[in-house]
């Protein structure tokens, strides 16, 4: 019997292709699950390499900052709310009766309702919950405790100026919350009605502008008002004796001239104008005592750096440091591609390191919103971190507020100017797409500034931005200009202008008031004047008429005059002695009946009061005409023949008509003599009437002076 084996059977080829196959799938197996452990091991790279560093979200971080202390202050507005200002906060927060826990971030820093729900649903506490912002309180929510926060936040929005401050604005808030519900909402309605109906609050501060109109003010008070002090009571005073009097005042019989006044006395006018401007400059700091632009108090230094180091020492870490205050723009892929971007563009040819930051950028931070000068200050911290060095880099500056991103070159081999000047619109603002967006497609305008950046041709030697400008410290930023500067100075001219305008306008005035007067009351001949026309036998009633205008003449002129110098005097003296005549009284002259109207007293009046307007006017002569004292000063002396009897001569003051008549007409001058009413209709010679003090007038206007006060009609 034979066995049948397969021992014996010779090799089939069936075998050898059966082989083959079996190493094809082994291979096959093999590449699929490398394939499949390469990609299940590239999402997991994704997921794994921004986790490190990826943010938390913004309620987790502010939450775990509430949950060490229930007031967290920002270090994002240094110059507005510092944070040194924390223990205010909390001070206040203790007044409400509740746990309060209060957030001082950046206005726009997410929806205020949804922020504080998230915050204190991360937290897992119950109270009031406050987000506050650079104006003030933004948003409360209360959270297990019954209080009226909304009443609160609205009574402080309507009452307060927009320029109180977030403090102050809290303060009111917490004292609102504390006074109950049904009085917290009375009161917020209220302060609404009063806001609809025009009442708004007045502001606390003034700003730059405000502070130049009140320089430009007391400039021109310096200067307008003493000024003014200094001129207009001179010339009015100077003005009022050129006026005509409607009626003459009427000295008593025992005046006197007044004494010279002191020295003391010229200079009060004077005093008084020094006295004005020291008042006002003493008095303008007190009534404009403001000195500064609003309520924030001055930063420390550790204020001013306090974001700069903690970005410093994000970055040292990390390149892209996303701020965990501000709502998240960018994702945990676009995370990791930036990532992977910069760590491209590090090891291309003329790269180097790129330092990323999303974080706000405001005026009331320490770089008052300037993005460059954030960047420098964030290089020069990074530069003095440990293991790091010199921190040249690419800095990629990105608000996450309005979605602006900036980029400063320090030290790589880049075209500066190209990424600070020709960045595309796209990437520095975005277009309407990221306008729209929640997060400014931040991501996507990252990613094409990092393809811009790998596309920039490279340069020779390192580029960088230059150094940016120091902004103004907080102290000088809230300073206003002191009060005597700015448009102090334009005032003091447009003053010294104003008193001058005032001054013209004033003597426009006087002229037109004392034309009228002149007008209604005609002015006298002037004492100085020569008289041809006057008679050599002028009746009592002419004479009377002639007095009474050369007292009125005289009285106008004499007794507004202060003694200062020789023909001052003179002029009182012989003032005084006609008023001496007519016993004082000025209207006496006018009556027939009344004491010292004889003819001769009247025309002593009338001599004595003409040279007293005459000395005032500069002329001292002391001599009149002797053939008619009622021509006026004489011009010289010559002998005249006064009789027709004989030969008799005398030398005879001679007013210039007399001159010339002694010359041409010697004969007929004697017929000029001046006559006066004497008993029972005759005529006498002036000179002649017993008693008369005209007696001694040729001698002279001050020898008459001195006869009428010894006269007997003196009484």
């Amino acid at each position: 019997m034979t066995r049948l084996t397969t021992a014996g059977r010779p090799p089939s080829g069936h075998t050898a292709s059966g082989a083959f196959r079996l190493l094809l799938t082994l291979c096959g197996l093999t590449a699929l699950l490398l394939t499949s452990a390469a990609l299940a091991a590239a999402p997991a790279r994704a997921a794994d390499a921004p986790a490190a560093s990826q943010p938390p979200s913004q309620a987790t971080y502010l939450a775990d900052r509430l949950r060490g202390n229930p007031v967290h202050v920002t270090d994002q507005l240094p110059r507005e709310i510092p944070r040194s200002m924390a223990p205010d906060f909390a001070r206040l927060a203790e007044r409400t009766g509740v746990p309060t826990y209060v957030l001082v971030v950046p206005g726009q820093s997410g929806s205020g309702e949804d922020l504080l729900g998230a915050v204190h649903d991360r937290l897992g506490r119950d109270g009031l919950f406050v987000l506050i912002d650079e104006s003030g309180v933004r948003e409360a929510a209360a959270y297990g405790v019954r209080v009226p926060a909304e009443a609160a936040r609205r009574t402080a929005d309507f009452e307060l100026p927009y320029d109180a401050g977030p403090l102050r604005n809290f303060e009111l808030f917490v004292d609102v919350v504390a006074q109950g519900a049904e009085k917290a909402e009375a009161r917020a309605d209220a302060a609404r009605e009063k806001f609809r109906e025009g009442n708004e609050p007045e502001s606390m501060y003034i700003g730059p502008s405000d502070r130049q109109n009140q320089s430009f003010v007391t400039g021109i008070a310096l200067t307008a008002a003493p000024l003014t002090v200094l001129l207009l009571p001179p010339y009015v005073r100077r003005a009022r004796r050129r006026f005509p009097r409607a009626t003459p005042p009427s000295p008593k019989a025992d005046r006197r001239p007044t004494a010279a006044r002191p020295q003391w006395w010229r200079l009060l006018v004077p005093g008084l104008a020094l006295a004005a401007a020291a008042v006002i400059a003493l008095t303008a700091p007190l009534v404009f005592d403001q000195t500064k632009r609003g309520p924030a108090p001055l930063p420390t230094s550790g204020d001013m750096t306090a974001r700069v180091e903690r970005v410093a020492k994000g970055l040292a870490q990390d390149p892209v440091y996303v701020d965990p205050e501000s709502p998240r723009m960018l994702d945990g892929a676009r995370l990791s591609r930036l990532h992977d971007r910069i760590e491209r563009f590090g090891r291309s040819e003329g790269g180097g390191p790129v330092y990323v930051t999303v974080v706000p950028h405001l005026p009331e931070d320490e770089s008052a919103g300037d993005e460059e000068l954030f960047a420098a200050a964030v290089r020069a911290k990074l530069s003095k971190a440990d293991g790091v060095g010199e921190a040249d880099g690419v800095y990629v500056v990105a608000d996450p507020l309005d979605g602006y991103i900036d980029v400063f070159n320090h030290g790589l081999r880049v075209e500066s100017s190209r990424l600070h000047f020709d960045l595309p619109d796209f990437i520095s603002y975005g277009d309407d797409r990221a306008r729209e967006a929640d997060d400014h497609l931040l991501g996507e305008r990252l990613d094409g500034l990092m393809t811009y950046l790998d596309e920039s041709p490279r340069t020779d030697e390192p580029t960088t931005s230059g150094d940016p400008a120091r902004p103004l410290s907080p102290k000088a930023e809230n300073s206003l200009p002191p009060l005597f500067s700015t448009d102090f100075w334009p005032g003091l001219f447009v003053g010294a202008v104003a008193a001058l305008l005032l001054l013209g306008l004033v003597a426009s005035v006087l002229v037109i008031v004392g034309a009228v007067l002149r007008r209604r009351s005609p002015a006298p001949r002037s004492a100085g004047a020569l008289d041809p026309s006057a008679s050599s036998e002028p009746s009592t009633a002419y004479l009377r008429r002639t007095a009474s205008t050369a007292l009125d003449d005289a009285t106008q002129v004499v007794v507004e005059t202060d003694l200062g110098n020789e023909a001052v005097a003179l002029a009182w003296d012989r003032f005084e002695a006609a008023m001496y005549l007519v016993d004082g009284d000025v209207d006496s002259v006018r009556s027939p009946d009344a004491p010292g109207t004889e003819a001769a007293t009247l025309l002593a009046v009338i001599v004595l009061a003409r040279a007293a307007r005459n000395a005032l006017d500069g002329d001292t002569n002391d001599l009149c005409c002797d053939v008619n004292p009622l021509h006026g000063p004489a011009a010289g002396r010559r002998h005249v023949r006064v009789s027709a009897e004989g030969n008799r001569r005398r030398m005879l003051a001679l007013c210039p008509l007399c001159l010339d008549s002694a010359v041409a007409t010697p004969r007929e001058l004697r017929e000029q003599l001046l006559t006066l009413p004497g008993p029972a209709g005759t005529r006498v010679p002036y000179d002649e009437p017993e008693g008369s003090p005209l007696s001694v007038l040729r001698d002279g206007i001050s020898r008459l002076a001195s006869a009428a006060r010894e006269s007997p009609q003196v009484r």
